[in-house]
């Protein structure tokens, strides 16, 4: 409801750029400079500099950055102000996630919740836990799926769950045989891992660096964001990986060894929200019925498609 040169004015502002800006909108470049410019006309005064790779606000844009903050906040609060009086929840929640939980828990998790909130359009994001944690922290994401506790004091981090951490290896790899493996037992052979700013990486760093072996001294031999490609050379022999116990519940990495690490390892389910700003209904919503469905992993399933079942059967008896 709110001006659309305003929101597109913000979005340009907020990120410093009309590509990432154009991006964030669904609107191509050009209809992005058009409706800058159509607003400097409206107020006659240029309100940004463009220059040196970076766009930057003029003392005019400054103002109207502070008010247009103001104004599309007070606007979405309305929306949802209003759109709450009735008992469907209805909108774009934007989720950011990280690799794990994106690809093994997510489609059930937005299967399940789609079907209770049909009106409901999921907008998701992939990325590594760091990420996720700052774009939420920004107000980027409405809510973030993460596998680390965040220390960030404007968010409101809630953990359902932990999942256990395993090595895994092909069959025929010389620690395939292993029941389980501790720090100095990884030392020497090559080692697939996450990219920086993984939670995951940083779960396995400080697992070695508290068992005597420093992490610069492993024998990484790729660095990967993606978990399938992950998987994908660890199957070929390239050596051993550190994921979540759920990517072995997969069906297609079935080729895989999964041995526990000792003293075992960790990670956590987290949901992430803002803490300071209005939250709409429907993010609420979201974010605990996540935690409502992670937290039965650790209590009654094994994999993603038992606990959706659970989920299912409890909610069937409590309507």
């Amino acid at each position: 409801m709110a001006d659309r040169k305003l929101q597109v004015f913000y979005a340009v502002a907020k990120h410093g750029s009309f590509t990432r800006a154009a991006e964030t909108l669904y609107m191509t470049q050009p209809a992005v400079t058009f409706q800058i410019k159509q607003l400097e006309e409206q107020f006659n005064i240029r309100l940004l500099d463009r220059g040196h790779g970076r766009v930057t606000l003029t003392p005019a844009g400054e103002i109207v950055f502070a008010y247009a903050e103001r104004i599309l906040g007070l606007s979405d609060e309305m929306e949802t102000r209003i759109a709450e009086l009735t008992d469907e929840l209805t909108g774009v929640i934007t989720i950011g996630t990280s690799q794990t939980i994106a690809g093994y828990w997510l489609p059930q998790l937005l299967h399940k919740f789609m079907a209770l909130h049909p009106r409901v359009i999921p907008r998701v994001f992939v990325a590594n836990s760091e990420n996720i944690e700052n774009r939420v922290a920004s107000h980027e994401l409405d809510v973030g799926l993460v596998e680390k506790q965040s220390s960030d004091p404007t968010l409101e981090c809630s953990l359902a769950c932990q999942d256990e951490l395993k090595v895994i290896v092909a069959h025929g790899h010389p620690l395939a045989e292993a029941t389980s493996l501790k720090a100095t037992d990884l030392q020497g052979h090559s080692f697939v891992d996450r990219d920086p700013g993984a939670a995951i990486r940083a779960l396995a760093e400080d697992f070695f660096r508290r068992n005597g072996v420093p992490p610069e001294n492993l024998n990484r031999r790729a660095e990967l964001g993606s978990l399938p490609s992950i998987l994908h050379l660890v199957k070929q022999g390239l050596g051993f990986a550190i994921v979540a116990k759920a990517a072995l519940n997969d069906y297609n990495n079935r080729g895989l060894v999964g041995i526990s690490l000792d003293p075992p390892l960790y990670s956590s389910l987290n949901v992430l929200v803002p803490k300071d700003r209005f939250r709409a209904r429907l993010h609420s919503t979201f974010a605990e019925f996540a935690i409502k469905l992670f937290s039965s992993f650790e209590r009654d399933a094994d994999t993603p498609a038992e606990v959706v079942s659970v989920v299912e059967s409890g909610e069937n008896r409590a309507s």
